[in-house]
């Protein structure tokens, strides 16, 4: 990775610098040349006793200065064309350039491989905090998980997409856990509500599936407190997936905060919530009900068991809506008019769509 990190530096400074400049590793093979095609050429000049003196010396209308990236002995030499003062300034700032530019992307590079481990439980409780210090990691901020889920096939890098739409690199961590599922780490400011945490996934879906045509699900984790807090936090945005796929299966945001009831089915054992369909159902079975009744329902719930405004948004009769419901009752010993029925009813509806679920992970 050096190599590639440093070839791009000396590329930028090429028509900077008037002459050719590059790096030399301490085997002796140039890494890094403003002329690309003297990469991977082997350089006598570059020795043990060079690395180890640490200074800058002049051969053969050549200047080199040894540097190393550990604050421990030198490991690379930059060079530059000619013997002279200029020579020398340039191979100083190409160190001083190249050190503090891998010093950066190191840290950046731990920090992200560090919340990662934190987020999968691949750390030590006890290590997270000496690490966070090793790190200068902020860990008393508060911050939010989004798992996105890619569903189809990207004909565009979904990780580089992200990155542009959260570029703050010290704030912001973004990183695969798996070949379709791309965890962001978000840092939020004090006040944030989980509406707004809706409207970024908003906005990362509405990029994705507008621009680029890839769906995708996002799941969003509570807003949590401390650095040991955001495996919880990614654990949320897991569930928050799995649980709206069974409930909530056309939706592409599934905010945990709004699962409600939902998570408490999600956690029961299939036995019980078997045992509670049959309590419900004595009458009948809800495998009785037919699609348009079942469809019927649902509006109903959505309309707040208002029989007017259902009736419009189904467009029939008042009277057809009122005859449909007589015959839930009838089969259900349920009547959805009355708030008790239809709360029993609604959780029925999930308990079973949980079931279903569940049957065929088997």
């Amino acid at each position: 990775m050096s190599n590639k990190l440093f070839q791009g530096v000396i590329y930028q400074l090429k028509d900077v610098m008037d002459r050719t400049v590059g790096v030399v590793d301490s085997d002796g093979i140039i890494i890094a040349c403003s002329d690309i095609d003297r990469l991977g050429e082997p350089n006598n000049h570059v020795t043990s006793e060079l690395l180890e003196s640490c200074e800058t010396v002049s051969v053969d209308n050549y200047t080199y200065k040894p540097f190393s990236l550990k604050k421990s002995k030198c490991e690379y030499v930059a060079f530059a064309k000619g013997g002279d003062e200029t020579a020398s300034r340039y191979c100083s700032l190409i160190s001083i350039a190249l050190e503090n530019i891998k010093f950066y992307y190191d840290e950046k590079y731990d920090k992200v491989s560090f919340l990662k481990n934190v987020v999968l439980d691949n750390i030590l409780p006890g290590d997270v905090y000496v690490k966070s210090r090793e790190l200068h990691f902020n860990t008393d901020v508060q911050r939010a998980v989004f798992l996105v889920k890619i569903l189809t096939t990207p004909e565009i890098s979904v990780y580089d997409v992200l990155t542009g739409l959260f570029p703050d690199r010290q704030k912001d961590f973004i990183f695969n856990i798996s070949e379709n599922e791309i965890v962001i780490v978000k840092e939020v400011k004090p006040g944030l509500e989980a509406k707004d945490l809706e409207k970024l996934a908003r906005s990362i879906v509405d990029t994705l599936s507008g621009e680029f045509y890839t769906k995708v699900v996002v799941g969003i984790g509570k807003i949590v407190n401390g650095i040991k807090e955001v495996a919880r936090s990614f654990r949320e945005a897991q569930s928050a997936i799995d649980i709206g796929k069974v409930f909530d299966t056309e939706k592409p945001i599934v905010n945990y905060d709004n699962l409600g009831i939902a998570r408490l089915i999600y956690q029961l054992p299939p036995t019980l919530c078997e045992m509670y369909l049959k309590e419900v159902f004595k009458r009948g079975s809800i495998e009785g009900l037919e699609y348009e009744t079942l469809f019927t329902i649902q509006k109903f719930f959505e309309n707040n068991l208002n029989v007017s405004e259902t009736a419009r948004n189904l467009f029939v009769h008042r009277n057809t809506l009122v005859y449909r419901l007589e015959k839930i009752k009838k089969i259900t010993g349920l009547d959805l008019r009355e708030f008790e029925h239809a709360i029993v009813f609604k959780v029925a509806l999930m308990v079973k769509k949980y079931l279903v679920a569940n049957k065929s992970k088997f």
